[in-house]
Formats: C-alpha cells, structure tokens, sequence
C-alpha cells in the first residue's frame, strides 16, 4: 500500500512514465477488476453513478493535490498525515454531494495554473480567485463536468487496467508502456469518445426518468384496457 501512495505522488509532477509505471504494482485481477471499473465510467459515469465516482474521486484528488498545494504556499511543515485527511473529507463528501468534488475538480487545476502564472511570491492571489472561479464553473456544469470528468477517469482506468491485466505478455506490455505518450493519447482517445457519447448520445437523468415515467404510464393504460376488455369480454 506504501508504494502504491508513493506511486501516486507521481501524479503531482510532469511525470508521463511515473503515471504510466503504475500498472506494475497492480496483480492480473486488480487490472481486469480496474478495466472493466473503467468501462462502465467510460460509458455511464456521468449520470446517477457520479455519485459512486465521487467519492474515490475526491479521494484522489485530495492524496494528489494536498501536497501539491501546501508545497506552493511553503507550508511543507503540516502534518504529514494531511493528504490522508483531505482524501478522507472529499470522499465523505463526494458521496453526499458529488457536486463538491466537481468544484474542487475543476477549481484545484486551475487555481494553480493562476498561482503558476501570478509567479511564487503572488501565488495565493492567482490561486485563490482561479481556483473558486473554476469551481464555480464545475459546479454550474456539473452535468457536462461530471460525464468529462468520468469519461476521463474511465478511460485512464481501463488503459491502465488492460495493461495490468496483459502482465503476461510481458515484452508487448512493457514496449507499449515504454511509450507513455501514446498510452495517454490512447487515453485521450477513449475519454474524448465516452465524453460524446455521455453528453450528445446518452439520455439525462431528467430524460431518464421521463422515459421511464412514460413507460410506466403506458403499461398503467395497457393494464386499464386490459381490464377493462376482461371486464365487458371483449376478446
């Protein structure tokens, strides 16, 4: 499990090998496990199972991004049980209201692009108004951020998956990850399709539930004919 949370700060850089190298400290059945995990966030994530997808969500994003953070305000002297703490906060979180998880999603990444630009000595100026206009901006689109936000770690999860599960062939698995570009392009690829066909294709929830409203009033009006055909023996 140590090495798996080391494996992760990898997530926190530029480091394509780093992100790709994490499949090697998954066993054949956590990859498959992972890959089919990955297919069904790639095709229905975005919807009513956000929810379940929150939650790991805000957990890795608070294991990522919490040190992340305190590295850039100079607060590297916190406990170092912190990102524990926060992952624990956003999973509990995630699951009681998936929209906060979008907000600190979309917020974290760009806070810190506006802290990056702002420079060292202004970072938490650039930060601060980056990271909750962003989230603002995620939280209002949470629809459209959520099946993005799926699709994306749907897809992360099946590559990564189908790499873990392909241990055995060895020499393919290792020329493939020796190119990490284009395991993430591959990625690239799989997120931008299930992001289409989450947002364009794919009904809403609120379709959903119409369509299953009106299937649900026609079988009422069969069963009414029905009975009312029994009732004056009509055959």
């Amino acid at each position: 499990m140590e090495g798996f949370l080391q494996a992760l700060k990898s997530y926190q850089t530029f480091n394509p090998s780093g992100w790709v190298g994490i499949y090697r400290l998954l066993p054949m059945w956590v990859g498959v496990v992972v890959a089919l995990v990955g297919l069904v966030l790639l095709l229905a994530g975005g919807g009513k199972l956000f929810r379940v997808v929150a939650g790991p969500v805000g957990a890795v994003l608070g294991l990522v991004w919490t040190g992340a953070i305190t590295q850039r305000l100079n607060l590297g002297d916190l406990d170092p049980r912190m990102p524990t703490l926060v992952a624990a906060a956003l999973m509990a979180l995630g699951f009681l209201f998936p929209p906060a998880v979008t907000f600190v999603g979309v917020g974290v990444p760009l806070g810190l692009l506006a802290g990056q630009i702002a420079g060292p000595s202004d970072f938490l100026l650039g930060f601060g108004p980056g990271f909750i206009v962003g989230g603002l901006v995620g939280a209002i689109l949470h629809r459209q951020v959520s099946g993005i936000v799926a699709s994306v770690v749907g897809a992360w999860l099946l590559v990564i998956g189908a790499l873990a599960a392909l241990h055995q062939f060895g020499g393919l698995v290792e020329a493939v990850a020796s190119r990490p570009w284009g395991v993430i392009i591959a990625a690239l690829l799989f997120a931008l399709a299930g992001s289409v066909y989450q947002l364009a294709v794919r009904p809403t929830p609120e379709e959903s539930d119409q369509q299953k409203a009106e299937r649900q009033r026609q079988k009422q009006r069969l069963a009414e004919q029905q009975a009312l055909e029994k009732r004056w023996g009509v055959k």
